[in-house]
């Protein structure tokens, strides 16, 4: 990815980075304004961002850091709803899976910042637990602790048994 130049990076990590910003926020159209500030500083910085070992890495991280800052801001502060808050559906099996996921997206929202991004690193960008060490820059132990928490946390709020 370090020789593409800035477009076809757009074009290949753009999903991707949708993708893991809709898993770090609630709003997906808060999601859609964090990837573009993302992407706008990504390419007044995109010389430097080119000549880094690991583009990708750089960018998520960046994705990372933003969604943060975005949390942190007072005036965008949500309460996250708890799933049974959630509206209740007696809809068809396929809106449930939409109405399913939704819930546990609110779940995973509500997770602390660090087992947030592990866990949206780790299922939404499908990356390995020594890559995201190297992202967030912690040790592959810390990654694996805090992906290990947020399930258990998730399977509390989803009420799935241990296993799952």
């Amino acid at each position: 990815m370090a020789d593409l130049d800035y477009e076809a990076f757009v074009a290949v990590r753009g999903p991707v980075l949708q993708r893991l910003a809709r898993g770090l926020l609630r709003n997906p159209a808060d999601a859609e304004d964090v990837v573009q500030d993302v992407l706008a500083k990504a390419l007044l910085k995109w010389g430097r961002i080119a000549k880094a070992d690991d583009p990708v890495a750089y960018v998520n991280r960046m994705l990372v850091n933003e969604s943060t800052s975005f949390w942190r801001r007072a005036v965008r502060r949500e309460d996250p709803l708890a799933p049974e808050d959630l509206p209740a559906s007696e809809a068809a099996d396929a809106n449930q899976r939409f109405l399913d996921r939704d819930a546990l997206l609110a779940a995973v929202r509500t997770l602390p910042t660090k087992q947030r991004s592990v866990v949206a690193l780790r299922y939404l960008d499908e990356m390995a637990d020594e890559r995201i060490a190297d992202v967030l820059d912690m040790s592959v132990g810390a990654v694996r602790v805090n992906a290990s928490r947020g399930l258990a946390t998730l399977r509390k709020a989803m009420r799935l048994p241990a296993e799952v």
